[in-house]
């Protein structure tokens, strides 16, 4: 099987898992996912505001500090730790979600966020620690399982199968295909009427995407940005209640961003959870309700945007902890500094300008 090929099958593992043995999907949820009349349907990504208003009063009164409970949590995480060798690269000893809400995850590079994506989606086993999904444990529990509870993601490098066209690659993510049974594929008439409602329904997700006119391209023809769009589009054929995003942002036009943040939006005014790592600071303070920090495979802070991007403890994790300190005791462009390092230099060498050069009365050498 082509490289190519065996790194999008993980993807749609994570996508397009078979069957649903969780709970159904919210009539909001299913409705905008189908294109049926109602009100969702009806309203372009991004626009509606209910499911935010929720939100922000949901968590108006969750204190600022990390671990906080919420009201309403639908992923609760205890004690959950993975090591590589003797590097912790996850300690996360309490962390919840709220249902209906967009949680963003930051953090700096190497602070574990996408290793906590892993764990959490059974991608990755923890050495410790253990998890539960609206009320059912997820402890490990194998990707495809965990998708079909309703629980799915999207990956920071997209996995879509390149040499499968567009509505190949959507089709992979319905649940319960009576065709994916070896002697079941044989019998056509058993999944042929499914197969064709599966088809309008990925039909109407693409359109809803602006993806349609790509329908029959080859998903390895797509640029990075619409890549992104149709991983987000197949997630949603599973017709899950969270969906977890890995830097969707992460190479996109900069033409496909606006879209992708309105798409983003109406996932939670469909009735869905959304948690998402991000490193735009910018698209953080727009579209989330909450945000955790992680740094050093911790969390260190939560709360509203706003108030987190002021919080110390975040600036520090960014910026370093002595990022508001001379390098040294002297200043190296002091002239007085510079003076005494040209009195004691015994071989006479010529102070360094502001610029990094030495230089003389006559000019620069």
């Amino acid at each position: 099987m082509p490289a190519d090929q065996t790194d999008g099958t993980a993807g749609a593992h994570a996508v397009g898992a078979t069957g649903h043995d969780g709970p159904a999907p919210t009539a909001a949820t299913s409705g905008a996912a189908t294109g049926s009349t109602g009100a969702t349907a009806t309203l372009a990504p991004g626009e509606g505001t209910e499911f935010r208003d929720r939100a922000t009063v949901a968590l108006a009164d969750v204190p600022r500090v990390p671990g906080s409970k919420k009201p309403d949590p639908i992923l609760v995480a205890d004690g959950v730790v993975r090591r590589f060798g003797g590097l912790t690269a996850v300690d996360v000893q309490h962390v919840e979600i709220q249902r209906h809400a967009i949680t963003a995850l930051i953090g700096p590079n190497g602070a574990g966020k996408t290793t906590l994506f892993n764990l959490l989606t059974g991608f990755d086993r923890p050495d410790e620690g253990s998890w539960t999904f609206d009320g059912q444990t997820l402890s490990k529990v194998a990707a495809h399982k965990v998708a079909r509870r309703g629980m799915v993601r999207t990956f920071q490098l997209t996995k879509a199968l390149s040499r499968l066209t567009v509505i190949e690659n959507m089709r992979l993510g319905a649940k319960k295909q009576r065709g994916e049974g070896i002697l079941a594929a044989l019998v056509k008439p058993l999944w042929a009427k499914e197969e064709r409602e599966n088809t309008a329904r990925a039909d109407d997700l693409l359109r809803r995407f602006k993806l349609d006119a790509k329908r029959a391209d080859f998903a390895g023809s797509l640029s990075g940005g619409q890549r992104k769009l149709l991983e987000m589009a197949r997630a949603l054929m599973s017709e899950p209640q969270m969906v977890m995003l890995d830097e969707p942002m992460a190479g996109v036009n900069p033409a496909l961003t606006q879209s992708l943040l309105g798409h983003v939006k109406d996932l939670r005014e469909q009735g869905m959870t959304v948690l998402f790592v991000e490193h735009d600071m910018d698209m953080v303070r727009d579209i989330s309700d909450w945000v955790i920090v992680m740094a050093q495979g911790t969390i260190v802070a939560e709360g509203p945007p706003d108030t987190v991007m002021a919080d110390p403890a975040v600036i520090d994790a960014y910026l370093g902890g002595h990022h508001d300190e001379p390098l040294g005791d002297d200043d190296p462009l002091d002239e007085d500094h510079l003076h005494y390092r040209h009195e004691e230099d015994p071989a006479g060498t010529p102070p360094v300008d502001g610029h990094g050069a030495t230089s003389t009365e006559g000019g620069t050498r």
